[in-house]
């Protein structure tokens, strides 16, 4: 064969000494990646558990290259399934294991980079085109069920932020956005949404139990040990990350489930 660039053969030969097993290469999860995302587990890692873990997610799940290389660089094997919660105590302990696999500590949104004089609008603006960005970290298996949910409890209005039905495990998913540091009642607050959605919406023979996700620009992990032990509710909290100046002009929580649902309604209209 004959063609190759001095760079070409630079990455098969790392790639050869990255991937050297007795099994034939067809039986491995890289093997089913294009070139692209091989040159980046190559390059972007030296690990070669690592580099074999991001393969395997990226092959199962099916992501671009783009979302593979922000994976990496977020470091998503450290934040997989660490955000703190109440799960082992609220669920079952097959159920609390896999409910924890769907949560993340920190959520990295630095993609949505903003000047600091950036106006509400602008953010929504940015954050409504890189809301597939989002979507892809939340993680698979997020389906979009509705924003600011309107509940009626005996006559009192009740609205949460965001409703998401995950279909790989079969059960709702309550996110609430706080744009300021966690407080203990705001897990209260969550733990009631749960509640009622699993009184509402859940069909207990076929849904597995509501869980909560708390989004929150910051928290103190003994505090949040302290509130989550209150409540027998399953809530989990975790902390989003912003640059700095996206994190300064952030807007409040109304306009970022706003952004949400103007785009993934859009969506469902293409």
């Amino acid at each position: 064969m004959t063609g190759f660039s001095i760079t070409n053969l630079k990455y098969m030969r790392r790639f050869a000494d990255a991937w050297t097993m007795p099994d034939p290469i067809g039986q491995w999860p890289v093997d089913q990646l294009p070139c692209g995302q091989v040159i980046d587990l190559i390059t972007k890692l030296d690990d070669q558990e690592l580099r074999d873990w991001y393969a395997s997610k990226s092959a199962f799940h099916g992501w671009s290259r783009p979302v593979l290389a922000h994976q990496i660089s977020t470091r998503l094997h450290e934040r997989e399934a660490a955000a703190p919660s109440n799960f082992a105590g609220a669920l079952e302990r097959g159920d609390s294991d896999q409910a924890q696999e769907i949560t993340k500590d920190p959520y990295a949104l630095l993609f949505l980079a903003i000047d600091s004089d950036a106006t509400e609008r602008q953010l929504e603006q940015r954050m409504v085109d890189r809301i597939l960005d989002t979507m892809h970290e939340l993680g698979p298996g997020f389906a979009f069920v509705g924003r600011q949910v309107h509940l009626d409890i005996d006559g009192d209005d009740f609205y949460i932020d965001l409703l998401f039905f995950h279909v790989e495990q079969l059960r709702y998913v309550v996110i609430e956005l706080k744009t300021t540091k966690f407080d203990p009642r705001d897990a209260g607050q969550l733990g009631f949404y749960v509640a009622a959605v699993d009184d509402r919406f859940r069909i207990p023979r076929k849904h597995q139990p509501t869980v909560g996700i708390l989004l929150v620009a910051g928290k103190n992990d003994t505090v949040v040990r302290y509130a989550l032990a209150s409540t027998t509710q399953p809530v989990a909290v975790s902390r989003y990350e912003l640059t700095e100046e996206a994190q300064k002009a952030l807007p409040d929580e109304s306009a970022i489930t706003r952004a949400f649902a103007e785009e993934l309604t859009r969506g469902k209209n293409r």
